[in-house]
């Protein structure tokens, strides 16, 4: 062909179209983890159990600060979405940035290094700062196995201290109405929200969810914890109509069909009636994924009920199960905007939940071994 004549276009890839920056949208209660390994006294001092999860309250306010003077810690950026879109990205590697993060933090020390821990996770984290209150953390307390050389990798016992704070303040009108915000959220085209975001900005969830169902555009929601399914119920079914894939684990999926009367215990029952409620968006069906731990992931689609077997693992291996369900939304999301097919977004999903039990806290490594 003559140099001077008309190249054909060259035909874009797949990749090339699906995967741009901002094309996976997170919003939810960004936490800054604070991980160390600490002694029975600290524990003691403020009343933790080994292997337990509880939300700071008056007596804790001193722990986040002795946590950092007095024991060698590690920081990273955290809380559920913010989790899965990390892992998403991990999963994906290239282009960085393909997901933008909405949440709400503090004008602080710990604010600044939560942007810094983002930005190194490569997530596009357009945070609402306020100065009421400080940046929402997440203490891990670490306790155990000195016989690891990396004690980061190699520990059973944590214990977990959530402070909210600033995570409960997010404003739809100071920063989701906010225009140049708004039109990061119309670049995507997949968008996730884990159910406790619930408890902070319902109308925020709705604003997006409903641009997604009218922009027949794919939204991503999890049920959370069953707290969410029962004392929020009325803002959950306000906003179920929107979903079009439903993520929750086995006890999150019991306590939801109790509470919407469905009136069975049968995990695959469940999943079938979640899948029939009524939805906003009819050019989308929706798709329930029920994960438990190491037994069967269940996925409800219009058609069937199908189960997935988890990868096999030593329980020598487990060294951490929090962050594997946050995990798994990340891997199953990865796929979900190659465009992949249901079973291999659960795949995804299942590799990345198993690399994440085997460290401590929501980490991995530096490439992901996924085929």
């Amino acid at each position: 062909m003559a140099a001077d004549e008309p190249q054909p276009a060259k035909k874009p890839r797949l990749e090339d179209e699906l995967l741009r920056q901002n094309i996976l949208f997170g919003m939810g209660n960004p936490l800054l983890d604070i991980c160390a390994v600490v002694d029975k006294d600290f524990l003691d001092k403020y009343g933790l159990k080994t292997n337990d999860q509880i939300l700071a309250d008056e007596k804790h306010k001193e722990l986040f600060e002795e946590l950092v003077k007095k024991f060698k810690v590690e920081y990273h950026a955290g809380g559920s979405t913010q989790n899965s879109v990390k892992v998403a990205q991990w999963m994906i590697q290239q282009p960085h940035k393909i997901a933008t993060f909405f949440g709400c933090i503090g004008r602080d020390a710990f604010g600044d290094i939560l942007k810094k821990k983002a930005e190194e996770a490569h997530v596009d984290a357009h945070y609402y700062e306020q100065t009421e209150q400080p940046t929402g953390t997440c203490a891990a307390c670490i306790t155990g196995d000195n016989r690891s050389a990396n004690p980061f990798k190699k520990l059973g016992l944590r214990s977990l201290v959530a402070n909210l704070a600033a995570a409960n303040c997010y404003k739809k009108e100071k920063h989701l109405d906010n225009k140049e915000n708004w039109q990061l959220v119309e670049k995507a085209k997949v968008y996730y929200i884990a159910g406790f975001f619930i408890t902070v900005s319902a109308d925020s969830i709705l604003k997006v969810a409903s641009h997604a169902s009218e922009s027949n555009k794919i939204l991503g929601l999890n049920l959370s914890a069953p707290f969410i399914s029962q004392f929020f119920k009325e803002d959950l079914m306000k906003i179920i109509p929107y979903v079009d894939i439903l993520f929750g684990n086995e006890t999150e999926a019991a306590t939801f069909a109790r509470e919407q009367g469905f009136e069975t215990e049968d995990i695959k029952e469940i999943a079938k009636k979640a899948q029939a409620l009524p939805k906003a968006n009819k050019k989308r069906q929706r798709i329930i994924v029920f994960t438990q731990g190491k037994d069967d992931t269940i996925a409800a689609t219009a058609e069937n009920v199908a189960a997935y077997p988890v990868l096999d693992i030593k329980q020598d291996d487990i060294v951490d199960t929090n962050g594997a369900g946050d995990a798994f939304v990340g891997g199953f999301l990865s796929q979900l905007l190659y465009d992949q097919p249901l079973e291999e977004c659960i795949r995804a999903g299942h590799y990345a939940a198993n690399v994440i039990i085997q460290r401590s806290g929501c980490t991995f490594p530096d490439i992901p071994d996924f085929h």
